[in-house]
Parts: C-alpha cells; structure tokens; sequence
C-alpha cells in the first residue's frame, strides 16, 4: 500500500506542479520516448543480467505490494516457538521433538502458530538446524559457522533483485538523455521547418531527459531500496533463530534462551523483556 501511495505522491507533485505552473499535461505525452526508454531499459536488464537474476528480479518485484510481513507480533510467534520446542527439549530430551522438526505441518507444537507455518524460509531454517541438534553431531562452533554461511548465502542471494534493480535505476536517465539526444538529431534534420514546429520537436526531445530521469530516481530505485529494506528485515528473522538456538545449545535455559533472540531484533519489532515473558508464559501455561 505504501509503495502505491509514495508512487501517487510522486506523480501527483511532479505533474500536478508542472500543471499549477501552466505547463500542458498534453506535450510530455511522448509514446515513442517510452518506447525508446523502456525498451533500452528491458534490453540492458536482459543484456546485463543471467537467466536467474532475471527469474529472481521478476519473482521478488511482487512483494514491494505486500505490506509489513515481519512485525512484532510474528516476531512474538517465533519466538514463543522457539520456547516450545526448546522447554520440550529440556523436559524430555532432544529425542522429543524429532517427529515435529521433521514434520512440522503435522506438529501439534507448530500448529499454534500458522503464520511461523506460512513462511517456508523460516520454517526451513529452524527445522534444518533443529534436525542436526537431534542427531548431535556437530558441536556449537561447528553449527554457529554452518548458520552463517547458510545467512550469508540467503543474504546474497536475497541481494541479487535489489542489484538488478539498482542499476536499471542508476542507467534510466542515461536512456533518457539518448532519448532526447535522439529527438534534437530530428529537430536538426528538420531545419527549415517554421519556428513553431521546431519547437515543438525540441520539447518533446526534452520530454526524454525528463522521463528518464523520472522513471529512474522516481520509482525504479525506490523499488530497490523497499526490496533491501525486506531483506534485512528477513535476514532478521533468521539471526533470531540463530542466536536462540546456539544459546540453548550452550546450556542456557529456554526462556534465557530466547531473551538472547530478543536481542537482535531491531527496536520496531523488538518485544519489550516484560511483553516476552508475558508471551513465554502464556506458552508454558498452555
């Protein structure tokens, strides 16, 4: 919703200053400039980038629509199931929570918390890690430098959009001035035409510069900049689950546990200490 709004905002300053000033909405109506920047646009973005980066652009460019995903309260759920699997641990061993890592959408423990359930990435992580506790062969380090890469490998991967999506921002007014260099080599053939229709060409050649311009710092590299934001916020998500389940591993109680969780979160979604342990005793009370 946001971005559908910054998108009107955009455009209703630009064209509704340009009218206010007693400019004709009509003359920046310039098609064949669209054509030649959307069309160079396209051919470098295919030019420039591998079969999967375009895949990968072309999937995430969806959810700059969606709203806020991870907010305090999917943050809460998480770590309050955290806490039951990990207070399951500790009550009955590690064996217990086998059949629930390995299929947590029969899991009477993730059953309780089906918007955890809705996020695969999330879901894939923990299970995974949690599968390895299970069979306790890796010691703290060995898992802590395993979380990493795999964070790191989301993280670039995630970064991958957002790149392709920068340097089409950064290259649309550079469309832009070719569009309008484009129309002034037209003007300069048509010399000999009366001064009026010459400048009607000149400023549709300028419509090129200012379109290209536009498009480029007014909505492409904007979509950029949303489609990190929601990156880092998932990268979150999984540092999260990181740092609870090391702390578990290294002796810590399940409540301490995901009180070290907390921690990394940033301030918007953070639960307060008090607001957590409300949550994790609503858990142990269930």
């Amino acid at each position: 919703m946001l971005v559908i709004v910054g998108c009107l905002i955009v455009l209703g300053s630009v064209f509704g200053g340009f009218a206010l000033a007693g400019g004709h909405l009509a003359a920046l109506y310039q098609p064949l400039e669209l054509l030649i920047i959307g069309g160079a646009a396209v051919g470098a973005f295919v030019l420039g980038n591998t079969r999967k980066a375009q895949k990968a652009t072309f999937k995430t460019l969806p959810k700059v629509l969606e709203g806020p995903r991870y907010t305090k309260e999917l943050c809460m759920d998480l770590m309050a199931l955290l806490y039951d699997l990990l207070a399951k641990v500790r009550k009955d061993g590690m064996m217990s929570i086998e059949a629930d890592v390995d299929r947590p959408f029969e899991s009477p423990i993730f059953a309780h918390y089906p918007n955890i359930l809705a996020d695969h990435q999330v879901i894939e992580f923990m299970t995974d890690y949690l599968r390895l506790m299970v069979g306790g062969n890796l010691n703290a380090f060995e898992l802590e430098n395993l979380m990493d890469n795999e964070i790191e490998t989301h993280h670039q991967e995630g970064e991958m959009p957002v790149h392709c999506m920068s340097k089409l921002g950064d290259s649309m007014p550079a469309f832009g001035i070719i569009a309008a260099v484009m129309g002034v080599i037209h003007t300069m053939a048509s010399v000999g035409l009366p001064p009026s229709e010459l400048g009607i060409l000149v400023a549709q050649a300028l419509v090129g510069t200012f379109l290209g311009i536009l498009l480029g710092y007014g909505f492409v590299s904007p979509l950029a900049a949303v489609l990190e934001q929601k990156l880092e916020e998932s990268t979150k998500m999984l540092q999260c689950i990181r740092i609870t389940l090391l702390a578990s591993i290294n002796g810590y109680a399940p409540a301490l546990a995901v009180e070290f969780g907390r921690k990394v979160l940033y301030s918007t979604e953070r639960p307060s200490f008090i607001e957590l342990e409300d949550r994790v005793r609503q858990a142990r009370n269930k």
